[in-house]
């Protein structure tokens, strides 16, 4: 009995241990890089961020860009919320599926996919210079706000739509009826009853846009400029180009504490979400019945098309058309390498190198995250535990990329932890972005075990791996393969810790695209659009995997 409890404990120590190396770790280096020089304290590093305005000026764009962004990607989910919420109409549970769809895509790819609509080669620019016989591309949005807002919106109106879609379907009508009978219509019936109805959730899904904007990185970087530049794109711009270590130090300390607080805000509003005067969803759903009705329900789901599927289509068509004919040029050309390339591999080599990447980083955080869950939700678990161990599991998530890849560079670059060189850098770090996935997929079917069958085995002599075999692991089967799922999407489409420890020669799909996006040339850009395609393809098959598995509810994502 003392060696079962010895081997458990040791066991459940492996993650801990994992987490304590490859993230306190790097993260506490980045303290000490930004506040120690020598032994003594050293603000040099804070005083050049309050005494330069270009860095105080830095903090504030990204501010202001991440509450723009939240802004139009609240105001513009909440009609699509009213119409899945009140509507019953075809379809409309698969259409609130695919909205998710361009949430768990690579940066690179959706920044590929509105060049390839709305670049200088696109399908828009290319048609409008054709009908009015123009020398140069009318809309040029790449390095404009406008662009960026898009793109924003693009990546996270899901999350505001599903987050108040799920909230406002189980809230009941009455107090709206009560107050419609009373005279309330209009603007009066939105601003008196149902915004502040909804406002935990607006609130709770406004907070987690803003730390996906404030934090955005591949968007400012591909499809910005300069002078948008954010913390994210001044950390990698300070370490990566000056080499200024101690600034981008910290920059990424001011990052780390902003996120902080943002979670911890986010974490409490998500516990005190009303859970009162629920009722069904379909009971709150209706026909749509007038002509009012039926136009604004086609004008929510026409935008709801354009918006987050026409780019995603235009990129897939753009990858086969040059010079207005079908071609399969751009993919035959995935294997080669050109004389002068930027890239040290042919695309298909990168592509094989994701591949088995993103198998090594499934296979880790599997192992790592079942660990982690029975550590937090187990038979017997004592609740303190869970308290303490799920937020830490939870911390990579509100950790950006671009911190976690520069905290590897200052801290993983001395023996015994020399791995800068090495390749197994690429996993470790996707395997700390995946975790809380495969986590968060696992628990609630660990936690749904009824008691009853620990007790049963426990009766029928089975020793404790048997009935984890026998019971439990099938039970829990579903949860873990949506947790690989996702750890390899992840793994395959991850771009702002890769940018920092992947070298040329084992580059990944993601910064192969990057780079051949940045180089001039038609068939550059092509090859762009197909290794693009076909990152798109792999999500795209994942994420159908992911939804058609979690129909049962598997899962808290």
């Amino acid at each position: 009995m003392r060696l079962h409890k010895l081997l458990w404990y040791g066991l459940m120590s492996v993650p801990l241990l994992f987490l304590a190396i490859f993230f306190f770790y790097p993260l506490i280096s980045i303290f000490s890089f930004s506040l120690i020089d020598n032994g003594a304290i050293d603000l040099s590093g804070f005083v050049t961020l309050v005494t330069r305005p270009l860095y105080r000026e830095t903090l504030l764009r990204t501010t202001w860009q991440a509450t723009l962004s939240t802004l139009l990607t609240i105001g513009l989910a909440l009609p699509a919320a009213y119409v899945f919420t009140r509507y019953q109409f075809r379809g409309k549970s698969l259409l609130l599926s695919l909205t998710t769809l361009p949430f768990v895509l690579p940066t690179v790819v959706v920044a590929t996919a509105f060049m390839a609509i709305v670049g200088p080669r696109g399908f828009l620019n290319e048609w409008l210079m054709q009908l009015f016989a123009l020398d140069e591309a009318p809309i040029q949005l790449r390095g404009t706000l406008a662009i960026i807002l898009i793109v924003h919106v693009f990546y996270n109106y899901a999350i505001a739509l599903r987050m108040i879609t799920g909230y406002w379907s189980n809230q009941s009508t009455n107090i709206e009826e009560a107050a419609q009978v009373l005279g309330a219509k209009g603007f009066n019936l939105w601003w008196s009853i149902r915004l502040p109805i909804l406002r935990p959730a607006i609130l709770a899904a406004s907070v987690l846009v803003f730390i996906f904007t404030f934090t955005s990185f591949g968007v400012i970087l591909i499809l910005g400029d300069l002078q948008f530049m954010t913390l994210e794109v001044q950390i990698y711009y300070q370490a990566r180009n000056l080499f200024n270590l101690p600034l981008a130090a910290a920059l990424s300390l001011v990052q780390i504490m902003t996120m902080l607080l943002m979670m911890i805000f986010y974490t409490w509003l998500q516990k005190n979400i009303a859970t009162s005067n629920l009722q069904s969803a379909k009971q709150v759903a209706r026909p749509v019945k007038t002509t009012g009705e039926r136009i604004f329900l086609a004008a929510n789901l026409l935008f709801i098309v354009i918006l987050l599927f026409t780019p995603l289509l235009a990129l897939i068509a753009r990858s086969f058309i040059q010079d207005g004919t079908f071609t399969l040029d751009y993919y035959r050309a995935l294997g080669e390498l050109d004389d002068g390339s930027v890239l040290a591999i042919t695309p298909l080599a990168a592509t094989i190198n994701s591949f088995r990447i993103a198998s090594i980083t499934t296979i880790a955080a599997v192992i790592l995250g079942l660990i982690s869950a029975y550590l937090i939700g187990g038979h017997n678990r004592p609740k303190w535990i869970s308290q303490i161990f799920d937020p830490v599991f939870m911390l990579p998530l509100a950790t950006s990329a671009v911190t976690l890849g520069f905290g590897f560079t200052i801290a993983l670059d001395e023996p015994p932890l020399d791995l800068r060189a090495s390749w197994w850098i690429i996993p470790i770090a996707h395997t700390l972005v995946a975790i809380p996935f495969v986590v968060r997929s696992v628990l609630p079917a660990i936690r749904a075990i009824p008691e009853n069958l620990y007790e049963a085995g426990a009766v029928l002599g089975a020793n404790p791996f048997t009935t984890w075999r026998l019971i439990e692991l099938p039970l829990i089967s579903r949860g873990l393969i949506v947790g690989a799922t996702f750890a390899f999407t992840i793994s395959m489409g991850e771009f702002g810790a890769s940018l920092f420890v992947v070298r040329s020669n084992s580059s990944t799909m993601p910064l192969v695209i990057y780079r051949l996006l940045g180089q001039p040339g038609l068939n550059n850009y092509g090859q762009a659009l197909a290794m693009s395609s076909l990152l798109m393809l792999v999500c795209m098959v994942s994420f159908i995997a992911i939804e058609r598995i979690r129909t049962s509810g598997i899962g808290e994502f």
